[in-house]
């Protein structure tokens, strides 16, 4: 009997042990291998390595830094930082792993264990973007912003996109829909108010004065993900459509900037335009804070 309670004590203590090394690589710890000659990672200094200057990732939290500088003194690297050799310089640029790089220097590591991969600039930006969108800390905005670069810098549609990433199609159009949600709201998706659910129901409204009137009542009652659905359709229904004649009066461009000012000062914005090219921008606010927030957007 005290044999089989060992096993089971030796069986917690590897499961415990496997869980902390899974929780580190989550958090993109590291460890440094043993024996690099018996895999496919080398050790290089820390000096021949430049950061990428595609890096999609550019805020770094100085206290989890510390926390894993700490934890490569005790532990040593766990997973090797991936880098492409510049021809003819002796050096290498960082394709993933930069945490890691800026870490190992703050707990004075000479040399790292990279793997070294073949790699122009397209595939090097590729790369380094699709490694950004699998950490688990991303939130949809950072998520739709590294999706839509990929899109622009590496000339993919979103089959293809998709196809990368192995995600659906209609996944990939959702987080990128939300790039175009008023900047109020993006914020409040990255200070985790308001999650991608209420967001994706907030990017079905057209008109984005009601966009905002919706997520004001979203956060000042805490509304579900379902709530808000809900409101948005009842709100939505409730909308009396818009004039034709105003939308064929009005110029594209005229629409098209009404809705950017609208979308970037989170507030509703009339543009007021005559025959002669000249008229009046009239833009709203709900009370005096508001309309301090407004002032100091534009100044």
């Amino acid at each position: 009997m005290a044999k089989i309670n060992q096993k089971k004590e030796l069986g917690k203590g590897i499961r415990a042990l496997l869980g902390d090394i899974n929780q580190q690589m989550n958090e993109d710890d590291v460890l440094v291998l043993d024996n690099p000659k018996t895999t496919n990672t080398q050790l290089i200094s820390l000096d021949r390595i430049e950061v990428n200057p595609f890096q999609p990732r550019v805020n770094f939290d100085e206290e989890a830094m510390e926390d894993l500088a700490n934890s490569i003194k005790v532990h040593g690297i766990i997973q090797p930082l991936t880098v492409r050799e510049l021809t003819g310089t002796n050096k290498y640029q960082l394709i993933s792993g930069e945490r890691r790089w800026r870490a190992s220097h703050l707990a004075g590591l000479s040399e790292v264990p990279v793997y070294i991969r073949t790699a122009n600039d397209q595939e090097a930006l590729e790369m380094a973007l699709i490694e950004n969108i699998q950490r688990e800390e991303l939130n949809a905005i950072e998520i739709g912003v590294n999706y839509q670069r990929l899109i622009d810098e590496c000339k993919l549609n979103h089959e293809e996109l998709a196809d990368r990433v192995g995600k659906k199609r209609a996944t990939i159009s959702n987080y990128i829909r939300l790039l175009k949600l008023p900047p109020d709201i993006q914020v409040a998706v990255r200070e985790d108010k308001i999650s991608m659910g209420h967001a994706r129901a907030l990017a079905g409204v057209d008109e984005i004065d009601l966009q905002l009137s919706i997520f004001k009542e979203v956060i000042g009652k805490s509304l579900s993900v379902r709530q808000t659905e809900s409101l948005v359709a009842q709100k939505s229904s409730q909308r009396t459509p818009r004039p034709t004649k105003e939308k064929k009066g009005q110029p594209n461009f005229v629409r098209r900037w009404q809705d950017d000012l609208s979308s970037h000062l989170s507030t509703k914005v009339t543009i007021q335009h005559t025959d002669k090219g000249n008229g009046q921008l009239i833009l709203s606010y709900a009370d005096e804070k508001d309309l301090e927030r407004i002032i100091e957007l534009i100044s």
